[in-house]
């Protein structure tokens, strides 16, 4: 019964790690971009808005999963080593997206958030889920 109760437990901790992580996620997309990220995808539905926040939620979740999966047997070097991967991840997500912006013409985060669809997005999800797939492997 004990391992179950640890075994919730840890599931409960690294679950609310991965909240977090998400959360820094939805939080860097929406800095990354112009206007109010939620507003653009709930109220105006802009799709563009919406798969990249959604690539980087899968990066995220990725990296979180990874992390989890090769743990430490040390509770507390797990958590600090998920968190450290998954903050990682997202601050290679912006450096990716930055040199996507600076490489590429117009602001990326403007046209990114274009309620008309843009090859734009598609090529920035593929980055955030790139970038994620190699920390991924770094963990393993």
């Amino acid at each position: 019964m004990n391992d179950i109760l640890h075994g919730l437990g840890a599931a409960a901790a690294f679950g609310g790690l991965g909240v977090v992580l998400l959360l820094l996620g939805i939080l860097l997309v929406d800095v990354l971009t112009p206007g109010k990220l939620g507003h653009q995808i709930w109220v105006e539905r802009n799709r563009n808005a919406a798969v990249l926040l959604s690539s980087a939620l899968l990066g995220i979740g990725g990296i979180v999963f990874t992390a989890i999966l090769y743990t430490y047997e040390d509770f507390g070097k797990g958590m600090v080593s998920t968190a450290c991967f998954g903050v990682l991840g997202l601050v290679l997500m912006a450096v990716a997206f930055w040199v996507v912006d600076v490489l590429t013409p117009g602001k990326l985060g403007a046209i990114l958030v274009d309620p008309e669809p843009h090859p734009a997005v598609w090529v920035t999800a593929s980055c955030n889920l790139a970038v994620a797939a190699i920390v991924s492997a770094s963990i393993a």
